[in-house]
């Protein structure tokens, strides 16, 4: 997954001047963003501040190694019942 080049405090720092009445396309130029990047971020980040952010990714990487555990056990799982000839 590509790294984003704004630490969590310039996301933070530019969606609260956005809320602060700053036009969206002035911090858009002056920070070299895309509006689609704006209003995703602004969607998934807007209200929130930096331990709440920090807490959201942190379950984020946790939701994703319990996928591929999951997805591990669940492999095991069908190669043993295949080799125990087993039908589910």
């Amino acid at each position: 997954m590509k790294k984003s080049k704004y630490s969590d405090a310039q996301i933070m720092s530019i969606l609260k001047q956005a809320e602060g009445g700053v036009p969206v396309a002035d911090l858009r130029r002056e920070h070299g963003m895309s509006s689609s990047s704006f209003y995703k971020r602004r969607s998934k980040y807007g209200g929130m501040d930096a331990s709440l952010m920090a807490r959201m990714k942190e379950l984020d990487e946790e939701n994703k190694r319990l996928k591929r555990m999951y997805a591990e056990k669940s492999m095991q799982n069908d190669l043993l019942k295949e080799a125990l000839g087993v039908r589910s």
